[in-house]
């Protein structure tokens, strides 16, 4: 069974800018799963510090227990911006619970932002942004480079500019199956990109029931407006719930390596899904209680 305190409900994030740390309490009520404050793109160069040390001060307060997750989203490790955010970081004894690392090319980016977090005694969780040729080339080793590693984004805007392709969703399915695969052989959640546009909520359910039907376990938003829609598609319906509670009971019962039920055979390899179905409708009705 997979340990169940590792488990996030992850069907939905949104950004909020570090330079408005006022706007941090009222993301945290939209009811979305995920709050990612910004230091990277939405933030004009001239602001980055001011942008910083007003985002880590929000940290320095006890965050409630809401199963709400809250991330920071440094600068590329690559860059002098990416760089002072670490700094900060390693400097502050109240770090953000976890952190956002876009751009992030080779597993030696993880690896390094690893190592000095655990010199400085930070237990800071990883969100990894693939969203160039070479980091797609690589998502295999960077998802399996660290056990800190919660999940992989997909970068959809920046990855369709590199490979000079419409940011829709055939011309990016394989970048898309690639993430969700190296994802998938380390264990951890999926998050694509975030839909642009406000105005066709439709379209933004469609695209998610595709993510989702794909192996993604949520999506980004843009506006609170998205996040009911992209919750409802990624919780676990009523049908998945019994099901999983089905396969997992008959498992234990067999205590076997494979079991009939319905007539299908079902194997060991499925009850890690039916156990996160599991957990995750846990942990979404005690968050809405």
């Amino acid at each position: 069974m997979e340990n169940s305190d590792l488990i996030q409900a992850r069907r939905s994030f949104i950004f909020t800018p570090g330079l408005k740390p006022e706007m941090f309490p009222k993301a945290l009520k939209s009811g979305t799963d995920m709050v990612c404050i910004e230091l990277e793109d939405g933030i004009a160069p001239k602001d980055k510090e001011l942008a910083r040390k007003l985002a880590l001060k929000l940290f320095e307060t006890k965050q409630d227990n809401d199963g709400i997750e809250r991330i920071l989203r440094i600068n590329c490790l690559r860059e002098k911006f990416g760089i002072d955010d670490v700094q900060a970081i390693l400097e502050t004894s109240t770090p953000p619970p976890a952190l956002m690392l876009p751009k992030v090319k080779t597993s030696d980016e993880v690896i390094l932002l690893d190592n000095l977090l655990t010199e400085r005694g930070h237990n800071c969780r990883f969100h990894v942004i693939i969203e160039t040729n070479e980091g797609l080339e690589n998502a295999y080793a960077i998802s399996n480079s660290c056990e800190r590693i919660d999940a992989l984004f997909f970068g959809g805007v920046d990855m369709s500019a590199e490979l000079r392709c419409a940011n829709e969703w055939e011309p990016l399915l394989y970048a898309r199956s690639r993430i969700v695969h190296a994802a998938a052989s380390a264990g951890i959640d999926a998050i694509d990109v975030p839909y642009l546009d406000l105005d066709n909520p439709e379209g933004m359910k469609q695209e998610a029931i595709k993510a989702k039907a794909l192996g993604f376990s949520g999506k980004g938003s843009i506006h609170p407006k998205q996040i009911p829609i992209l919750n409802n598609v990624f919780t676990p319906t009523d049908e998945d719930i019994k099901k999983a509670e089905n396969i997992t009971s008959t498992f234990e019962r067999a205590n076997t390596g494979l079991v009939v039920i319905n007539g299908k055979l079902i194997e060991k390899p499925v009850l890690r899904e039916m156990y996160r179905i599991l957990s995750i409708a846990k942990r979404i009705q005690l968050n809405t209680n």
